[in-house]
């Protein structure tokens, strides 16, 4: 079975971080990048960043950019999405996908359930 599982969610004060992981199986890592997405209550889902499994590429957007951290652990099949100097604005339920070929080709093979990120003022 393929999976994609997010964990690492929770409240937390703006300022502080959290690390969010997304556990994957059932499919062969190295040919896909894994993109964090993220929906705010009323607000349209938008990409967060990606990371090209092959050869550990990340991409950022604008709104986290120096903020958050990809990084890849192919013997446990986990991507993990480091965010830091949280705000509220950040507030969303977060999503890792499995984008087929690299980043960008925007053919999202599988999807992971959310995992709620809280960021208090």
């Amino acid at each position: 079975d393929v999976q994609l599982q997010a964990s690492g969610g929770g409240m937390v004060q703006a300022g502080g971080s959290l690390r969010l992981s997304c556990a994957t199986s059932g499919f062969n890592l190295d040919d896909y990048g894994i993109g964090w997405f993220r929906q705010a209550p009323g607000k349209e889902r938008e990409r967060v960043s990606c990371i090209n499994i092959s050869d550990r590429k990340a991409f950022y957007e604008e709104l986290v950019n120096g903020r958050f951290t990809l990084t890849s652990d192919i013997a446990k099949s986990t991507v993990y999405l480091q965010m830091n100097s949280l705000k509220p604005e950040d507030t969303a339920v977060y999503y890792c996908a499995a984008e087929w070929f690299q980043c960008g080709s925007k053919s999202f093979d599988y999807w992971g359930q959310g995992t709620l990120v809280t960021v208090s003022s």
